[in-house]
């Protein structure tokens, strides 16, 4: 992809080339070759002069120049009506397949040209051959640079998740499955965005599949195969007489491709999935994806049992602004004052150095949108530094904030590996946004950095071992045990606890290292799971965590994290921030948790939004309501309380004093659960349970198998409401005879029976 001042100076040469041509046959071609040229693209390779179509009445149409899926080009004589040319190029677009249509007709006869925009109904834009230089924006996308705007349904959005889940099974159904698919559409999800993005040339992927593969779908497995295989080898390792179209892709390394992974299978109707995946815009692809993609291929059940409701940007937004954002863009904006060339340097460094972990990651959300935004800020850095002086002759000199501040721990292998290559994505871009910016083209391929994204059970692993050197961690392995033991002074290193004990120098330097090598923020979404909902492996993870600790069987599985971030908080004093099911700030595990977490490890909270109605773009979301708190073993000068109205609005934010474990400007106290009634009521035993051993309750489907046998019974059916039903909106019945005489009941054999 060339940078946009290479190409404006391509397009004055070409106008300087071409203001004396007034002939079509003889000079269209040279021209459009040309034309194409100023954008860095090889005709031979995307275009095709005179292409053939078949019309309605059964004439040919011949294009002069057709790029599939992104333009049409009809070139006249000079004087000749364009009007008239446009009507006829409209006309071919009858004999074009739906994946073919162009977005772009453009008509020239050399002096001037008329482009019409076709997915804005025709809208029509003029302008001279001399004019062509003011007007290249039009031509960003067929350049590489951006794509379209989409309205708020945005195809990619939601028909990109749909289509990988499609695919997905597809090749689960024949046979293709577990680590090997996983691995296989990651790299699949890659090549998708590459090809819309100037990592490979525009659409070269997509015409690879189009051109080079049988329409049965035969030979796309070995196709697919041999990309892989010369994704993963440098250009110079390549073999010398490879296929040319082959050739042409990257090397991009990064480690996406080195595993070598089975052949998968195509049919035709597979290979036809992969291409209808091709045909939408994966440039301007949103973090959100990510996530949407992961609830696709997972069904209900593993969905309900992970806890993997996955967050929204917007949610994500309410985290990291009132975290970090926020004090980051106020800092900036002094600086805009001050004019000071070192102040912002060091400000620049400071956010370059900044680490950030995301302890039950899932496919990345969190981590690409806070890095994004990072990206974000240190792009208007570095235009101020601009501003004050300091040269911009390479900007890849510049762009220090990188994917390898990132950090991640996820228990599954598929989402661990989107959240790797999300972060790749995201990386990009935002260099094609600092390309666009400063007119160099700037892009980090090979890839030499990554996000560092462990797959493993967060709450068995010492976090800090993703930071710091293994001699370093064993020393103080089994975190979770040191923090209670009494012979500890973080401040100093002086650890004495279990089997752990600090023997050398060595062992002390590396532990007083570790020590100022600490993440600064903590982020995420652990996973939602009730206390009464768990599988046995995570009650049996909640008790490891929480020890002898009383009544903690009561707490929902997202506690976990929070004990384990104030473990950490121990010896690394920043603040961590989770979303989480507003459970944990009402009721029983209120004193359970905080009074742990506030009068043990001296936790404070700095800043909460309370309860407020979960929203996510994935289909199957939760319907559930949630709370964002952030905390730290220190207190801000200024909290921030986000109240809601109504659980679907807007917050409103509140200066307090102090955010007590209620998520509410009041009193530290805290309301502990009694056995016996306060007055002179009855006790309450164990409210509604149903002890019927599963005959009375009904789904929907069942109810009307059993109203086919016996459906005098109708009447006798009340919608059930139990907390499950209640909080995801899933709909049961009970077959309510309590109230029924005998001899109503006497009536219904079947239900009698029940």
């Amino acid at each position: 992809m060339l940078n946009r001042n290479e190409i404006q100076s391509r397009a004055k040469k070409f106008v300087n080339e071409w203001k004396n041509t007034v002939r079509e046959e003889a000079d269209a071609q040279e021209f459009e070759i040309d034309f194409l040229n100023v954008f860095g693209i090889s005709r031979r390779r995307v275009a095709t002069f005179e292409h053939k179509v078949k019309l309605s009445d059964e004439s040919n149409g011949y294009i002069d120049l057709f790029w599939k899926g992104m333009i049409m080009i009809e070139m006249k004589s000079r004087g000749k009506d364009l009007e008239k040319a446009f009507q006829q190029a409209k006309k071919y677009t009858e004999g074009l397949k739906q994946h073919e249509l162009p977005k772009v007709i453009l008509v020239c006869d050399f002096q001037n040209f008329h482009y019409y925009d076709l997915d804005k109904d025709a809208e029509k834009t003029t302008f001279t051959l001399d004019e062509f230089p003011d007007y290249l924006e039009l031509f960003d996308e067929m350049a590489g640079y951006q794509k379209r705007v989409y309205v708020e349904q945005d195809p990619v959005n939601v028909q990109a998740a749909e289509l990988m889940g499609k695919l997905h099974d597809q090749l689960k159904a024949v046979g293709y499955e577990g680590h090997h698919l996983e691995a296989y559409l990651v790299r699949l999800l890659f090549c998708l965005f590459a090809d819309d993005t100037g990592i490979f040339a525009k659409d070269d992927f997509s015409y690879f599949l189009q051109q080079r593969t049988a329409e049965d779908g035969s030979d796309l497995a070995a196709k697919l195969t041999e990309i892989f295989y010369v994704l993963n080898t440098p250009q110079e390792q390549r073999l010398k007489n490879i296929d040319e179209q082959l050739n042409a892709f990257p090397y991009v390394d990064g480690g996406i491709f080195k595993e070598m992974l089975p052949p998968a299978s195509f049919d035709s109707k597979m290979r036809q999935t992969l291409l209808e995946c091709c045909r939408l815009d994966w440039g301007s692809i949103s973090p959100a994806i990510f996530g949407s993609m992961f609830q696709s291929v997972m069904n209900p059940l593993e969905r309900r049992n992970l806890g993997a409701h996955y967050t929204s940007e917007e949610n994500i937004l309410k985290v990291l602004h009132a975290l970090f954002l926020d004090d980051l863009w106020k800092e900036f904006d002094k600086l805009k004052t001050v004019h000071r060339k070192d102040k912002i340097q060091e400000f620049h460094e400071k956010i370059a150095s900044l680490r950030f972990l995301d302890p039950a990651c899932g496919c990345g959300n969190f981590l690409v949108v806070a890095y994004r935004e990072l990206r974000l800020l240190e792009l208007e850095v570095i235009k101020l530094l601009r501003t004050n002086g300091q040269m911009v002759i390479d900007i890849s000199d510049l762009c220090k904030v990188n994917v390898d501040q990132f950090y991640g721990i996820e228990l599954e292998d598929f989402p661990s590996q989107v959240a790797q290559v999300a972060m790749w994505l995201i990386d990009h871009q935002m260099n094609m946004k600092v390309s666009a910016a400063f007119g160099q083209y700037f892009v980090r391929i090979p890839i030499s950095q990554s996000a560092t994204i462990c797959c493993t059970d967060s709450l068995s692993m010492n976090w800090q071992s993703l930071l710091t050197p293994q001699s370093s961690v064993d020393i103080y392995a089994e975190q979770a045990n040191i923090v209670c033991e009494p012979n500890i002074t973080y401040g100093t290193v002086n650890i004495h606890a279990k089997n752990v004990a600090f023997t050398t120098q060595k062992a002390l330097d590396e532990a007083n290292q570790s020590h100022h090598i600490t993440f600064d923020y903590i982020i995420g979404n652990p996973p939602f799971v009730g206390a009464r909902l768990m599988s046995a492996e995570q009650k049996s993870g909640l008790m490891r965590i929480f020890g002898n600790a009383s009544k903690c069987g009561n707490l929902d599985y997202v506690t976990c994290w929070y004990k384990k971030a104030a473990e950490y908080l121990q010896f690394s004093p920043n603040t961590k921030a989770f979303v989480s099911t507003n459970s944990i700030c009402q009721g029983e595990q209120v004193p359970i948790l905080w009074k742990m977490l506030m009068w043990q490890y001296d936790l404070k909270i700095n800043f909460a939004h309370q309860t407020f109605k979960w929203t996510n773009e994935g289909k199957g979301k939760a319907a559930v309501y949630c709370i964002i708190v952030g905390f730290s073993r220190f207190d801000w000068p200024k909290k921030r309380l986000f109240v809601y109205e109504t659980v679907t609005g807007k917050p409103k934010e509140v200066a307090v004093k102090q955010i007590n474990a209620y998520l509410t400007d009041a009193p530290m106290v805290f309301i502990e659960s009694l056995t016996k009634p306060i007055c002179h009521v009855p006790e309450i035993g164990i409210g509604n349970k149903p002890i019927d051993d599963g005959n009375f309750l009904f789904s929907e489907t069942e109810k009307e198998e059993f109203l086919k046998i016996e459906p005098a019974a109708a009447r006798f059916f009340k919608r059930w409401y139990g907390s499950d039903e209640f909080i995801n909106n899933r709909v049961r019945w009970c077959l309510w005879l309590g109230e029924a005489t005998p001899h109503e009941v006497n009536q219904l054999p079947y239900s009698k029976k029940r």
